[in-house]
């Protein structure tokens, strides 16, 4: 899965910065996950993250849990524009380079 955020502000973006590592952190002991990153573009108010889950219920677990569910909800407030792409890969295939997971988000927006 591989997903877009951007903020509408300079201030949404340093909110977001600042609770992105917990988020990742979150992720990266959730069952069912194989793995995070985050791209922060804090000056130009855009971020990429990219996670690997075993299934799609697994990430639908893990966003429903706190302390994710209660930051999305606040974020919200503050985002822009939100995107989200999801796809299938064996595991031999991890990780996902950033160029794939930026192609796909920009197919999805196409869409």
């Amino acid at each position: 899965m591989a997903s877009r955020f951007e903020t509408a502000s300079l201030a949404g973006a340093l909110k977001f910065f600042l609770k992105a590592p917990g988020i990742i952190l979150q992720i990266r002991k959730a069952p069912g996950a194989h793995g995070a990153a985050l791209r922060a573009r804090v000056l130009s108010r855009t971020f990429l993250t990219l996670s690997a889950w075993e299934d799609r219920d697994a990430l639908y677990r893990f966003a429903g849990s706190e302390p994710h569910r209660s930051g999305s909800r606040k974020a919200a407030a503050y985002m822009k524009e939100s995107a989200f792409t999801f796809w299938t890969v064996p595991a031999g295939e991890l990780p996902i380079s950033w160029a794939e997971a930026e192609r796909r988000l920009a197919e999805q927006k196409q869409k």
